[in-house]
């Protein structure tokens, strides 16, 4: 197997054009990979600036997990924390977590940050959503949302073999520019892994903190089983008392 490690945008969109394979998510696929046979060519963004960036409103797929910082929100450096043993995280990537794993431990984090995907086509750089690059598999190049006034994360226990651990993420938007709040208030954005389903829901805020936990009810994590809207009353109860994180 020949890797590539580009250097830059133009070199990497050359490499996709020949049939690299990327491999973010290596960490999970070298399984498959030993008992499928491997790819000729495969191509890795270790190396690519754009796909390293560590900033307030941006995060680069190929950062390891134990990278991520306080320059990112909470809600999303907490959940990198949460991944596996440190070894995993000084291993696994942004991009190989949301888009390679099946757990997608960040996935909720993301959710909440209403973040866009910046993806890497042969055709060059483009925007979409996250739920495009989860079913077409994009080849993610970073994550980029606007600040939260504050967010928060938790993650349940869990036990050995069991189901995926409980995960709730939320995050507090000002309703001016919001795509989803029309102006209105302050929009809360609330995402939950529970087993292997994630759910999510939005719903603004006016100072009520039951009439929030209604709306959010009436929504699709009404689903929800009563642990897991337990943690989710606590966690939206706890985040709306905060004060604002800037």
């Amino acid at each position: 197997m020949l890797l590539r490690l580009p250097t830059s945008v133009s070199e990497a969109q050359e490499y996709l054009t020949q049939g690299a394979v990327p491999i973010g998510g290596a960490t999970l696929v070298w399984a498959t990979w030993q008992r499928d046979g491997f790819p000729d060519h495969a191509m890795s963004l270790r190396d690519l600036p754009e796909a390293n960036t560590i900033e307030p409103e941006a995060l680069g797929a190929a950062v390891v997990l134990n990278r991520i910082d306080d320059r990112v929100p909470e809600v999303l450096r907490r959940a990198a924390s949460t991944v596996g043993t440190g070894a995993v995280r000084r291993t696994a990537t942004v991009g190989g977590n949301i888009v390679g794993s099946t757990l997608r431990c960040l996935l909720p984090a993301a959710l909440v940050l209403d973040a866009r995907a910046v993806i890497l086509e042969p055709e060059g750089v483009t925007e979409t959503d996250l739920a495009e690059v989860l079913a077409k598999r994009h080849l993610l190049l970073s994550l980029i949302w606007r600040t939260p006034i504050t967010s928060n994360y938790a993650k349940a226990a869990a036990e050995p073999g069991g189901p995926s651990p409980l995960v709730v993420a939320a995050a507090l938007h000002s309703g001016d520019g919001d795509r989803d709040s029309n102006g209105d208030g302050t929009l809360l954005r609330v995402a939950v892994r529970s087993e292997d389903e994630v759910f999510s829901e939005n719903a603004v805020c006016h100072g009520d903190t039951d009439a929030t936990l209604r709306e959010l009810r009436d929504g699709s994590l009404g689903r929800l089983p009563a642990p897991a809207w337990e943690l989710v009353g606590r966690q939206v109860t706890g985040l709306l008392a905060r004060p604002a994180d800037h």
